[in-house]
């Protein structure tokens, strides 16, 4: 029997949602998706949970973002379930809730992991996490929220390093760009982001969300202001994925070979 590849534990008023697919980098697949979906669901409807957060196992990475082998094979890494799609990557980007949450980045953050860390209201990083957004790399569009979240949290200047070189940083780095609120031993992460997860749950549960949706803009679980900016976000990835490029990236990143850009 194989292991679930999303773990849910609760300690208190704490959801701990562990994305368990170590072999592959904690890699996003669409039963990651549906998993982490309904986890973020059942913490938003339960009113005994008051923070949620969200974590990876093994010492290696928090997430590597997609699944690229299974898009290269034609795996389908999307779920059919309409109200699923609307959760976005993960089953998280796009999932407004009003609890808060909490990244505990224990390994590398790229791609996708990147975008889950600029989804969560906070983020605690451990000393040998790495963030990067390497999709110019692969051909393709950071189309989690990295293109538009990168430059609203990150300084204009720097986000735009980040995207258009798709090299990484440190996690000092990230924590000088103010992209994580704390840096501390990679043993010490989990217990890190529940210290701050305590800090929140002594203070009035229906304040903190309250609070929350004011601050991120939210209305009846959707985020109005960014509406737009994926519309755009999706058309653009659309046009990159029918691209030979679009295509090509992902295909020589399975291979284990340097793609052949072709501008079309």
């Amino acid at each position: 029997m194989t292991n679930p590849v999303v773990l849910v534990e609760r300690r208190e008023r704490v959801m701990i949602i562990t994305l368990n697919r170590p072999e592959a980098r904690n890699a996003v697949n669409v039963e990651v998706t549906m998993a982490v979906g309904a986890a973020m669901e059942a913490a938003d409807q339960d009113p005994d949970c008051w923070v949620v957060i969200l974590t990876g196992a093994g010492d290696k990475a928090f997430c590597a973002g997609a699944d690229l082998k299974a898009m290269a094979s034609g795996r389908r890494n999307v779920a059919a379930d309409p109200k699923v799609q609307a959760w976005g990557f993960a089953g998280y980007v796009t999932h407004h809730i009003s609890k808060p949450t909490i990244a505990a980045v224990n390994g590398m953050a790229i791609g996708g992991g990147v975008e889950l860390t600029l989804a969560s209201d906070l983020a605690i990083a451990a000393d040998v996490a790495v963030f990067g957004l390497p999709e110019v790399k692969r051909g393709i569009l950071a189309g989690a929220g990295g293109t538009f979240r990168m430059g609203q949290q990150v300084p204009p200047k720097f986000a735009m390093e980040l995207l258009l070189t798709g090299d990484s940083i440190t996690a000092q780095r990230a924590l000088e760009l103010g992209l994580v609120n704390a840096v501390v031993p990679q043993a010490d992460v989990l217990d890190a982001a529940l210290a701050l997860a305590a800090r929140i749950t002594v203070n009035a549960p229906l304040a903190v969300q309250a609070a929350k949706r004011m601050a991120r803009g939210i209305v009846d679980g959707t985020l109005p202001a960014e509406e737009d900016l994926w519309r755009r976000s999706k058309k653009e990835g659309a046009a990159l994925m029918a691209s030979e490029d679009g295509r090509e990236g992902p295909r020589a990143f399975a291979e284990k070979r340097p793609p052949v850009w072709k501008a079309r």
